[in-house]
């Protein structure tokens, strides 16, 4: 990355920090953040963007800055949805929404988006290639705001797509990533049994649910220990159990919810069918019936392996050796996967971590905050990638690709 992009983006840093402390002020929930687009779509224009599409899967918005000469199309990817937590921080810049709060960083994602964006376009003429901006909606809530874009068409003539989270978990001043597998595929289920009601005293007369559901639980747990290869991955979790109405009654139904971590696509589906099979039998075991409501979550995150060997690279030119740390996988989920199940490229954290400044509390809890310095390693790593593919790079894979691609 030149000396003069990183020079200019240190520049934008306090007015990076007003917007993204004006986003934490004003959140907006998955699918209804028309005054955040808004906010983007007023920044974006006075750059001086013009190739800008709105409602793009909702209220996303691309926009694309155009290079001098042509080149590859690079995509940089900023979600913006808050989610209903009520704020438990005393920052000034505190939520003003009740029970609404960006507890996952994403006010800082589309602030960093919008700070690159502002230094991409007054150098575009340096450009060998455009950058296409992807600032995205409903991430928190699935099936999520990234399949509704793609099928809007924001990936269209687009050859490379990256994308990063601001991570309160990894140090400030750290790069987390990795290469292939990095989050999970996050699916949801829910279980419901019927039994037969009766009297707590008189239990040969009725058809315990609590009794056949416990039992399920207990038998699900087998699929990760006994069905799923060890040197894989695979979480099934059992998060609400809901059943009975006084404790000298035998419930007549029980209805379990929980969440199914995978990365493996053949590990997935056979979670998925044993899930099935267990409470099918199980049931019958004990004269109750069962059903399973199983739904897709997010796609594992895959990252492509030349596009994770180019960023390591360029992280370490960046920001020096030992900067970019590989991590282990993640269980957490993302429908940045989404983008990444159709084009090369990859996904990084950014760490954002710094208990001196209050970032010590995970993501989603009512007193997650961040070091907003991440802003400004998330924005040069943004830039560095454009710089790289777009400028005439020196590192060999990046020439082959566009010797192949182009």
């Amino acid at each position: 990355m030149s000396a003069a992009w990183s020079d200019d983006l240190e520049k934008e840093y306090e007015t990076m920090v007003e917007w993204r402390r004006y986003l934490h002020q004003h959140p907006e929930l998955s699918t209804q953040e028309a005054e955040t687009s808004a906010f983007i779509l007023e920044k974006l224009k006075s750059f001086g963007i013009t190739d800008i599409k709105t409602h793009v899967g909702g209220f996303g918005i691309v926009a694309r800055i155009h290079g001098a000469k042509p080149g590859l199309t690079v995509a940089l990817r900023a979600d913006f949805d808050a989610l209903p937590i009520n704020e438990e921080t005393d920052v000034p810049y505190k939520s003003k929404v009740p029970n609404v709060m960006h507890a996952c960083g994403h006010d800082g994602h589309t602030a960093t988006l919008l700070g690159t964006a502002k230094v991409l376009q007054a150098h575009r003429a340096e450009l060998a290639g455009d950058v296409v901006l992807l600032h995205q909606p409903a991430e928190e809530f699935p099936p999520g705001g990234a399949q509704a874009m793609i099928k809007d068409g924001c990936l269209e003539d687009v050859d490379l797509v990256f994308g990063t989270h601001l991570w309160s978990t990894v140090p400030f001043g750290t790069i987390g990533y990795r290469k292939g597998y990095f989050m999970a595929a996050a699916d949801y289920l829910k279980i419901h049994i019927q039994g037969k009601g009766g009297h707590g005293s008189a239990p040969h007369l009725s058809v315990d649910s609590v009794a056949v559901a416990s039992q399920v639980v207990n038998q699900i747990q087998m699929i990760v220990s006994r069905e799923v290869d060890p040197q894989q991955a695979a979480v099934v979790t059992i998060g609400k159990f809901s059943a009975g109405v006084a404790p000298n009654v035998i419930a007549d139904t029980a209805t379990m919810e929980g969440t199914v971590r995978t990365f493996d696509p053949t590990v997935r589906e056979k979670v998925k069918k044993e899930l099935a099979s267990i409470v099918e039998n199980v049931c019958a075991a004990y004269h109750a019936q069962g059903s399973v409501d199983y739904r897709d979550g997010y796609p594992a995150v895959y990252n492509h392996e030349k596009e994770t060997d180019v960023f390591k690279k360029v992280m370490d030119q960046t920001f020096g050796e030992g900067t970019a740390v590989e991590i282990a996988p993640q269980m957490g989920g993302e429908d940045f996967s989404h983008y990444l199940l159709k084009k090369p490229g990859m996904f990084w954290f950014s760490g954002a971590g710094n208990p001196e400044v209050g970032a010590s509390y995970p993501h989603h809890h009512p007193k997650f905050n961040f070091d907003e310095r991440v802003m400004l390693v998330a924005g040069k790593a943004f830039l560095s990638l454009v710089n790289q593919y777009l400028c005439n790079s020196a590192i060999p894979e990046l020439t082959e690709f566009a010797a192949a691609g182009k």
